[in-house]
């Protein structure tokens, strides 16, 4: 069947490994997989840098260990490049969005922190622990009507006890952006703003660096994997979050076993815990560098394109969108409903039909990314065109 739609052809599978034009040939996820806001199918890149990196390990020599250690920077200066050209130092790799998120939470020693209600749970425990051991307060900031938080509801929500502002970058249920230019302005400069990006880096162009603390992981749209990510800090970071977590990793004079207590490394560093996997960070640097090759422009304009279609088939379905409908206003997901039809039965169809959704109580979700063809939108309109009325 045709999809409903006139659309632009999907990205070419022929050329170069530079721009769109190669883009699809690094990546071998089934046709209908449209769930990459819950993990991103890595590329061959990542998959090749992996088993190259362990067969390397496996014939250790004299000089394996250091040789394997450069892949950090290789990774470090991948991320610095996505966010803009931000210093080397600025950065650290982490093995996940919540090491960086709880590094926030406990690196805070007083006053309240707004953190928005129905937040995805790794941007709510850090903070409750933190709460338990008497250090920052959560303060519950609830969203407006659509499930956004805006400025001005950050704005009528400071008091002078607010230190910080949390916010996702991407909301995990409707794909919303986040205002972070705007929220840093009307939070000012004596408040940190923390930035969990993991469902934008690499498929969104926004200001990264509006953020003091940002963290993100690499396993959804950068997809290069599991245990892999990480961590922009502002100076203003650096500044204001005491080193609270830091292991023997993250301090001066890192090679010099002294049996004395080190100062915090004076950049980003001090955000370290301990070694890392040079094996992943190989494999997250092959992530970084793909997407860095295509541009994140050029990846953004076509997952919007196949999310405009999505919607579109899901309206003509005659589905309730839950997503911002503004291509500025979202990214990359769509969530929805079938009034008529449970969850379950919405998600038995798509499965049918070869369909890789999220499924959730209350809603559905898809995501496509910039490898998505038009095909995966064709089986999403049999799909729910298909469903019992």
């Amino acid at each position: 069947m045709a999809s409903p739609l006139s659309v632009p052809s999907p990205l070419p599978t022929t050329g170069g490994t530079g721009g769109l034009a190669g883009y699809a040939e690094h990546f071998a996820e089934t046709e209908g997989y449209l769930d990459f806001a819950r993990f991103g199918p890595p590329s061959r890149d990542v998959l090749d840098t992996t088993q190259r990196l362990l067969e390397q390990s496996a014939h250790a020599d004299a000089a394996t260990v250091d040789e394997l250690m450069r892949q950090e920077l290789r990774a470090r200066q991948a991320a610095a490049r996505l966010l803009g050209e931000v210093p080397l130092e600025a950065v650290a790799l982490l093995p996940n969005a919540s090491t960086g998120l709880f590094h926030a939470a406990f690196g805070l020693p007083h006053g309240t922190v707004l953190v928005p209600a129905r937040e995805f749970p790794a941007n709510a425990y850090p903070w409750l622990r933190a709460a338990r051991l008497g250090r920052v307060q959560p303060v519950s900031l609830e969203p407006d009507a659509y499930g956004r938080v805006t400025p001005e509801l950050v704005r009528q929500a400071l008091t002078a006890e607010t230190v910080a502002v949390s916010v996702s970058a991407v909301d995990y249920r409707t794909g919303y952006r986040a205002d972070l230019a705007g929220i840093r302005e009307v939070i000012g400069p004596d408040r940190l703003l923390v930035v969990d990006a993991i469902q934008g880096m690499g498929v969104a162009d926004l200001p990264w660096t509006a953020a003091d603390l940002l963290v993100t992981g690499g396993q959804k749209w950068l997809r290069s994997g599991w245990s892999t990510g990480f961590l922009y800090a502002s100076p203003r970071a650096l500044e204001r979050l005491e080193p609270t977590l830091t292991g023997w990793t993250g301090v001066a004079d890192v090679g010099l076993f002294d049996s004395q207590e080190h100062a915090p490394a004076a950049d980003a560093a001090r955000f370290s815990v301990t070694n890392l996997s040079p094996v992943t960070a190989g494999a997250f640097a092959a992530g970084l560098e793909l997407v860095l090759r295509t541009g994140v422009a050029r990846i953004q304009a076509h997952v919007a394109e196949r999310t405009a279609q999505l919607i579109d088939t899901v309206r003509s379905a005659g589905g309730v969108v839950l997503s911002p409908e503004a291509e500025h206003e979202h990214a990359g997901i769509v969530a929805f409903t079938m009034p008529r039809t449970e969850p379950g039965v919405v998600a038995a169809s798509l499965a049918e039909q070869g369909v890789t959704a999220t499924v959730r109580p209350d809603q559905l979700r898809l995501s496509a990314h910039a490898s998505t063809t038009l095909a995966a939108v064709d089986r999403v309109h049999r799909a729910l065109t298909s469903l019992p009325v």
